[in-house]
């Protein structure tokens, strides 16, 4: 191998690196971010009864490549709290997804869908909850039915008032960030 190839392969190697460490330090929420506000987030009580949700996919680049609706029924039933949820997406498709979750702790959840690998860990942090999981989920396929693609979820929901959270979903795969989802919750 010749110094030029060297050279080369180094300068691949260094690029390839650097891409993988910019991928890697997109800003995300921290559970030591200070609160927004003096409220406490008690999930039980904001997604028990029903709630419409709004949001959009957008890709790592900014693109925007699906919006979505999603009527939620939230159910708390003094140990569990199961939430159905029914999108409807802009190109008339539909899904349904229905969580379990389980308060373990003061702050701490746990729970889990259909297709959610093992168990989704969550804590409230004041006003905002962080949950994170491991999904196999469902991509629209243009040549046939839909596929699955395993991807990990590092999901932000801050309250914004007694009846609506925003909510903030960084969507990985292999520790690289493939786009985000951000959603609106509203109480009816």
């Amino acid at each position: 191998m010749g110094r030029k190839t060297t050279i080369s392969l180094s300068l691949a190697t260094l690029f390839s690196a650097s891409l993988a460490v910019l991928s890697a330090c997109t800003g995300h929420p921290g559970a030591s971010d200070p609160p927004l506000s003096d409220r406490q987030f008690r999930l039980e009580e904001f997604f028990d009864g029903p709630l419409v949700a709004r949001g959009q996919f957008q890709d790592r680049f900014g693109t925007v490549r699906r919006q979505f609706e999603v009527k939620i029924n939230g159910v708390w039933d003094g140990k569990t709290l199961t939430l159905t949820e029914d999108f409807v997406y802009e190109d008339g498709s539909t899904e349904q997804r229905i969580w379990t979750l389980h308060k373990t702790g003061e702050t701490t959840w746990e729970g889990t869908a259909p297709g959610v690998i093992g168990m989704a860990k969550g804590e409230i942090l004041g006003d905002r909850f962080n949950w994170k999981y491991t999904i196999d989920l469902p991509v629209p396929s243009a040549d046939g039915p839909a596929k699955t693609t395993r991807v990990s979820f590092d999901d932000w929901i801050w309250l914004q008032s007694e009846n609506r959270a925003f909510n903030r979903a960084y969507m990985m795969k292999w520790g690289v960030t493939l786009g985000d989802v951000s959603i609106t919750f509203e109480k009816l």
